[in-house]
């Protein structure tokens, strides 16, 4: 017991000492700031978990001998397999709600459009010395979807995951502060404050349950690669707006996320030890991580700018920005930023609608890289 005790307390690394102050800090913008408490605060407390010395959640190699730590068999179990992203996204998909998007197709384009940066931001990488496939893992934290960045990451960079989460879901949290000044430079007061025509249709409840049916199915042909990842997020939906399986509907959302939210940062903090985080390209991956923000969101508003160029009907463009897959967060600063320029501008329901395309469009965006990129994770 002495032994281990000595061992461990001089075994503590400068490293260690700086990777546990992340992990206090992680906690602290978790509890304090409120910055994706659900994520960051395992990751937090999991970073400090195992940083400590000879720490028994991960796998250790003593005298020769390996010593299986829980943290690595979960990440055997969960992340190499791929399972937890998978699972998340059964429970996203029972929380989102299409109908805004099925009252406004057009908003479908923005969803694709918001997606830009993702592939600018690759470029960026490769001629920052990123091999194709940490570039490709790097540009889909512009997605602004964990889940699907913690995906393509497990597939083509696991010795980034640390870095590629925590960026993902840090800017995924900062949205309101991002993407308003991004918006405002790229905008007139005039652009907006347009006003959108509402539109008096009521969405069949049986077009809400053939909707996530049909995007599977298509999807899955153009993009196979993308199966698991729409197919997950889509069967989610479906428990949601079938209308007989409440209950299930109900524990994805609840108990299914909970679960697997808490696994799946413990798990990421794995990754966060200091000879795999405390690297020059953490900082590199950070920025990059934010230019494809900033990307995606500019993407998405030049594009409803350029089909205002050829419709009678202006659109306001501040919805191109809502196209990126942070939901709600990103539809509410539009519809918050309408109201600041006429309190009657009432944009929530079609910037949501503009979200929930980002949220299918980050996904079929991972399948396209991963079909693009290809080979077998590193």
């Amino acid at each position: 017991m002495f032994e281990e005790l000595f061992l461990g307390v001089f075994s503590l690394t400068f490293g260690n000492v700086i990777m546990i102050i992340i992990g206090l800090l992680l906690i602290y913008l978790a509890i304090a700031k409120k910055y994706e408490p659900a994520l960051l605060l395992p990751i937090g407390f999991g970073t400090i978990l195992v940083n400590i010395p000879l720490s028994s959640a991960i796998d250790q190699l003593l005298e020769g001998v390996l010593h299986r730590g829980v943290l690595s068999i979960f990440f055997d179990i969960g992340i190499a397999t791929e399972i937890f992203p998978l699972l998340i996204f059964i429970a996203v998909g029972a929380m989102i709600d299409f109908t805004p998007l099925l009252e406004n197709p057009v908003m479908f384009l923005f969803g694709a459009a918001a997606q830009f940066g993702i592939f600018g931001t690759m470029a960026v990488a490769t001629l920052l010395g990123f091999d194709l496939k940490e570039a490709a893992s790097i540009g889909i934290i512009g997605a602004a979807d964990g889940p699907t960045s913690i995906y393509v990451a497990s597939r083509f960079a696991r010795h980034m995951l640390g870095p590629i989460s925590v960026a993902a879901y840090s800017y995924m949290s900062l949205v309101p502060i991002i993407q308003p000044p991004v918006i405002r430079a790229l905008t007139s007061k005039e652009e907006r404050s347009i006003r959108m025509q509402p539109k008096a249709q009521k969405i069949p409840r049986m077009v809400k349950i053939i909707f996530p049916i049909t995007i599977t199915v298509v999807a899955s042909i153009l993009a196979p690669t993308s199966a698991a990842l729409i197919g997950f997020l889509m069967f989610g939906n479906l428990l949601r707006e079938c209308g007989v399986l409440d209950s299930l509907s109900k524990s994805a959302q609840n108990e299914l996320a909970n679960l697997v939210t808490i696994l799946l940062g413990l798990t990421i903090a794995s990754t966060m030890t200091a000879d795999k985080f405390l690297k020059p390209q953490t900082l590199v991956i950070l920025g990059l991580g934010l230019v494809a923000f900033i990307f995606d969101t500019a993407a998405g508003v030049l594009f409803a700018k350029f089909l205002n160029l050829f419709l009678k009907q202006k659109i306001n463009p501040m919805l191109g920005a809502a196209g990126i897959s942070a939901f709600p967060m990103s539809a509410r600063v539009i519809h918050k930023m309408g109201l600041e320029e006429d309190p009657m501008n009432f944009l929530l329901m079609y910037a949501a609608g503009a979200n929930t395309a980002g949220q299918i469009g980050s996904v079929l965006a991972g399948g396209i890289l991963i079909a693009l990129v290809g080979g077998n994770a590193l």
